[in-house]
């Protein structure tokens, strides 16, 4: 769980500025745009965390594991579907926030694979 938490560091420290330099920007809804993508990426970081060490404990996929993580991502899909169809967020705003939660979690994994400490995660 030390590369997750991690992982949420980077990206806040990221996300966080980020949002800030976006509000002088003149388009409609992007800081929170990039925020609500940022928060749901790492939301759904932390489920698919979950998923794996339940997974890894029993070596094998449990009916509560299948379907704890269909509702994640059924949950995320109907999120991101009420918001974009209400017009709530920015679509380009989203997308920014999700893919610096796994440019996040990509560098972190890298730290981790070149520090040497393979303990578990």
């Amino acid at each position: 769980m030390n590369l997750v938490k991690r992982t949420y560091r980077q990206a806040l420290i990221i996300l966080l500025p980020l949002s800030i330099l976006s509000a002088f920007i003149e388009w409609k809804r992007l800081p929170l745009s990039i925020l609500i993508g940022g928060i749901l990426g790492l939301l759904n970081l932390r489920g698919l965390a979950r998923g794996v060490e339940g997974l890894v404990g029993t070596y094998r996929p449990t009916g509560k594991l299948l379907f704890l993580s269909l509702l994640r991502l059924s949950m995320l899909a109907l999120i991101l579907t009420i918001l974009v169809i209400y017009r709530l967020v920015n679509i380009l705003g989203i997308l920014i926030g999700f893919t610096i939660v796994f440019i996040s979690l990509i560098i972190e994994g890298l730290r981790y694979m070149r520090g040497g400490k393979h303990d578990r995660a």
